[in-house]
This record gives structure tokens, C-alpha cells and sequence, in this order.
């Protein structure tokens, strides 16, 4: 059994790893802005509410015995500029320091796929440029140097880029889709839907934190790793299978991608959009990653599929949303569902 400090905690990521490890039997301490509000685990762990830019909180949490951390906590590319730097690369720096000088050696730092940038070519490698595009991939860049740094200087963090990853407790732009076919409606793509796109169940990744944290090879997972489903189609064909299970007959639509992209940078502007840039200009292009590090050097088996990531999340969601009904955020947070804007309009045409 080891002692785990999870930043991060109270968001998507940080329950569903909480309560996979209190599921192995290890004791967590969790670190987060907002207040852990899960009440199956909840007295079961130690739950502070501390900023991570808050070095004396940090320092005073990690002392309690930490054998391991895993980082997650991190500013959204909604959050305002400064936040996104301060939180990611100053509280990044703050944790990972705080290990170090309180002894902690091992430990996990959750970056992003967004340190591609928009690639040209698929499928990614970790050894592939890192040109991150805006304040989040730009900061994730930096934050991933900072691991790096230490690494240098006797610790071993494994770095985790994960593809876009859904399951259970995920909403944010998710539940548009998910309220949408749920009231039998048809969905729109930006554009045909033909580009092959990763997602990544948390199950999965979960495993690929734990298994970085307990591999008894400390250099082989001191190194940077993709993680994705292994098994993905095109847009259009994974998102089918919600439309399908949801039982209208519905399907998803076509759209003519320029013109559906300016409209929602004009909706951008006016602060009508629910989706930021880096959503609505990928989502036309290819997006994955390999998996083949992972795979040989960490021992890491993706179980789900996407059209498996995307049913089982699409079902908490009809189990669940009696519980989030009425709540919406500007996309600063996974934890519930992203206020629609002008498509809370537009849906009623599909």
C-alpha cells in the first residue's frame, strides 16, 4: 500500500483515479480548488482545497508521508491568460519542487496532446517536434521541461500526453452532444466526419498512471508517453453508435467546415460560442497517436475502444443527469455540462 497526493482531485481525472487506488488499497490525499463533493469516497480520503501557485499549502500536504504524486491540477484554455501560465507552469514547478525537497521521488505528470500543435502528418510520436499552440499547449510545453529538470536530478516522473479522454463523471462539451441525442436529435460534425480521431477511456488511463507509478523499472518510465485507444474509426462512424444506443433513428450530419468554423469565431467573439478555438479547428483534421511506446516500455493494454469510451460515458450521463440538471459552465470545468450558447438554439432545427 502506498500514499498518493492526487492534485487535481475533485475533477474528472482526479475521482476516477481516487477511486481506482482506494479500490487497490492505497491511502490518497487530495489537493484541488474546488471541494471534493463525491460522497461514495468521500470520507475515505484527506481532501484539502488549496491552490497549487500556494507553495507553503503545497509544502504543507506533501509532508505528510507521500510516496507518490500524481499531477494533474491545470487551468483549461478558457481560464484567462494568466492563470494558464501561472497555474501550469509556476504550480506545476511548486509540486514537483515540494516532492523533491520533501523526498518524494516518484511520481506522474499528466500533460496534453496539445504539445503536437496541429500536426500535418499521423500518426504522433513522442519524439515528434512540440510546437503547442496557445497559452494551454504552450504552458504544457514548459511544464513537461520542468519534469524533465528533475528527472536530472535523481527523481522519476513518468510524463502522460493523453488523447481527449472521456468515461464516467465527464460532461463539459460532451453533454451537449449527450443532451442532444437524448432528446432524439440528429448532430452536427464540422464538416464530413471522415478524419480518424482518438479519444481515450479515464479507465485506461488510470491504469497507465498507476502502472507508471508501480513499474519496477524506474528509467524505462522516466521518459514521455501517448496514451490513446487503441482501437478508433472516423469521427462520424464513433458518434454514430451514441445516436444508435440513444434509439430515435437519428444520424450524424455533414456541414461545410469553413463556413461552420467562421460562424463560431464570429460566435466567439460575441462570447455566444461553447466551444474554444482549439475544439472547433481540430475537430475537421486527423488526431491520433501512437501507442507502441506505451505499449512495449510501460506495459500498457488499452480495454476500450472509442465507441466503447463513448457508450459507457453516454450511459452515466442518462444515469446521472438528474443531478447536474440546470448546472452549465463557460468551459473552465469537465465536471459539468458547458452552457450550449446560441446551439441551445440551434438544436431545435436537428
Amino acid at each position: 500500500m502506498s500514499k498518493w497526493l492526487v492534485t487535481g482531485g475533485s475533477g474528472f481525472l482526479g475521482i476516477n483515479l481516487i477511486r481506482e487506488l482506494l479500490k487497490r488499497g492505497h491511502e490518497v490525499v487530495s489537493l484541488d480548488l474546488e471541494p471534493f463533493t463525491y460522497e461514495d469516497v468521500k470520507d475515505k480520503i484527506e481532501h484539502h482545497v488549496v491552490d497549487i501557485r500556494d507553495r507553503a499549502k503545497v509544502d504543507e500536504h506533501m509532508s505528510k508521508g507521500i510516496d507518490v504524486f500524481m499531477h494533474g491540477a491545470a487551468a483549461l484554455p478558457l481560464y484567462k491568460k494568466n492563470d494558464i501560465l501561472t497555474t501550469n507552469v509556476d504550480g506545476t514547478r511548486n509540486v514537483i519542487d515540494s516532492a523533491h525537497a520533501h523526498g518524494v521521488s516518484r511520481g506522474v505528470y499528466i500533460s496534453s496532446t496539445a504539445v503536437y500543435g496541429i500536426p500535418e502528418k499521423h500518426p504522433l510520436y513522442e519524439t515528434d517536434p512540440l510546437v503547442g499552440v496557445g497559452p494551454y499547449g504552450e504552458t504544457k510545453i514548459k511544464a513537461e521541461q520542468i519534469v524533465r529538470d528533475y528527472r536530472e536530478k535523481g527523481m522519476h516522473i513518468t510524463t502522460i500526453r493523453p488523447k481527449s479522454f472521456i468515461g464516467p463523471e465527464r460532461l463539459g462539451v460532451f453533454a451537449i452532444f449527450y443532451q442532444w441525442a437524448s432528446e432524439g436529435r440528429s448532430f452536427p460534425m464540422i464538416g464530413r466526419g471522415r478524419n480518424l480521431y482518438q479519444l481515450l477511456h479515464v479507465e485506461d488511463l488510470c491504469n497507465a498512471i498507476i502502472l507508471s507509478a508501480e513499474h519496477n523499472n524506474t528509467e524505462a518510465i522516466n521518459t514521455e508517453f501517448n496514451i490513446g485507444a487503441k482501437v478508433f474509426s472516423t469521427m462520424r462512424e464513433d458518434y454514430q453508435v451514441v445516436l444508435d444506443k440513444a434509439g430515435h433513428g437519428k444520424q450524424i450530419k455533414e456541414s461545410p467546415a469553413h463556413l461552420v468554423i467562421f460562424a463560431l469565431e464570429v460566435l466567439e467573439f460575441f462570447r455566444l460560442s461553447p466551444l474554444y478555438p482549439w475544439v472547433y479547428k481540430t475537430a475537421t483534421k486527423d488526431s491520433f497517436v501512437s501507442v507502441e511506446k506505451a505499449e512495449t516500455q510501460l506495459g500498457f493494454t488499452p480495454k476500450y475502444s472509442n465507441k466503447d469510451a463513448l457508450l459507457t460515458n453516454y450511459q452515466w450521463y442518462l444515469d446521472n443527469r438528474h443531478k447536474f440538471s440546470g448546472k452549465s459552465s463557460d468551459g473552465v470545468s469537465h465536471r459539468v455540462p458547458w452552457g450550449q450558447g446560441i446551439l441551445g438554439l440551434v438544436r431545435f432545427f436537428f
